[in-house]
């Protein structure tokens, strides 16, 4: 697909692989972006209901091009046990994100009804802070930032998005020989 100006568009891709949970395992997939120039933007791994295999999420911008080289690397990896490339309109997206706000007497319930607003929760109280922890997509994540942002942010730490198909289909329930779940677009 190629944009107003001619040039092939470039979009955010949400690709969920399936992986040996073995040492070196993240350093060599990461490594097959970096060597071919891709930048992930969101990298979340964890172990799934099989202690023996990891679930990791990967969000990369590039075009479609570049998203089948990036797919047909990966499904060649050894370590690699599946490829999906998640619809963008049939995905759920999450991130963790805990926030450390600057607080005093008279703006803290100020703090805790914008956080209210967001639906995150007070995880921690100190004399000149709170915690605050949210759940939420990256951009309800961003959006409470900009808010608690006037009070003063001391510190922030985020997950990196997860992400799973909406409804019943699973990871595990395409049929394909190569390992590499089907993508239409």
């Amino acid at each position: 697909m190629r944009n107003t100006e001619g040039t092939v568009a470039q979009e955010y891709r949400t690709l969920s692989v399936l992986v040996d949970n073995n040492a070196g395992v993240l350093a060599r997939i990461s490594g097959l972006f970096s060597r071919r120039g891709f930048n992930i933007t969101s990298l979340a791994v964890g172990e799934t209901q099989d202690a023996a295999v990891s679930r990791m999420t990967i969000i990369v911008r590039c075009d479609r091009r570049a998203l089948d080289q990036v797919v047909t690397q990966l499904a060649k990896q050894e370590c690699v046990r599946r490829v999906e490339v998640l619809d963008e309109n049939r995905a759920i997206r999450r991130e963790l994100l805990l926030v450390k706000v600057s607080t005093t007497t008279e703006n803290r319930t100020q703090v805790i009804e914008i956080a209210n607003i967001f639906r995150a929760s007070v995880i921690d109280v100190a004399p000149g802070s709170l915690t605050l922890e949210l759940t939420g997509d990256a951009d309800k994540a961003a959006a409470m930032l900009e808010m608690m942002s006037e009070f003063g942010v001391l510190e922030v730490v985020r997950t990196g998005t997860v992400a799973i198909e909406r409804g019943t289909g699973t990871i595990y329930s395409r049929d394909s020989g190569t390992g590499v779940g089907a993508y239409d677009e």
